[in-house]
């Protein structure tokens, strides 16, 4: 049997009463948006880094998270305005620093994505 063939069922049918009331509640749901926009936004190996970066740290710059993660300067500034567009960062100038910490949202998404990542390598093992 190749995996093609059971991806899908072999016959048409359809539980209308289950079916209908899923879609009325994920179609109703404006949010779908803007958490995949989130998830896609630490779905980066570098992103999500520097989320874990910015989680430990609580508040860098983009000096100190390049050198943490290991990256240039130019690349980091890049992938921390893509995590503030998603909401999962925030920035804020001291001085002549911009430095940069996770939102309540990107703390909370970091932490289900990590503990997700735990459960699994437990099971895996």
């Amino acid at each position: 049997m190749t995996p093609e063939s059971t991806d899908s069922c072999d016959l048409l049918c359809l539980d209308l009463p289950v079916a209908e009331g899923i879609r009325s509640r994920v179609s109703k749901t404006p949010d779908l948006e803007a958490a995949a926009s989130a998830a896609k936004a630490l779905a980066d190996p570098t992103r999500l880094s520097i989320a874990v970066a910015l989680a430990e740290g609580g508040e860098l710059c983009v000096c100190d998270l390049a050198w943490v993660v290991g990256q240039a300067q130019n690349l980091v500034s890049h992938h921390v305005r893509l995590l503030r567009t998603a909401g999962l960062a925030a920035s804020r100038r001291d001085g002549r620093l911009v430095m940069y910490s996770l939102t309540d949202q990107g703390r909370h998404l970091l932490h289900v994505l990590t503990e997700a990542m735990k459960s699994s390598s437990a099971v895996l093992r």
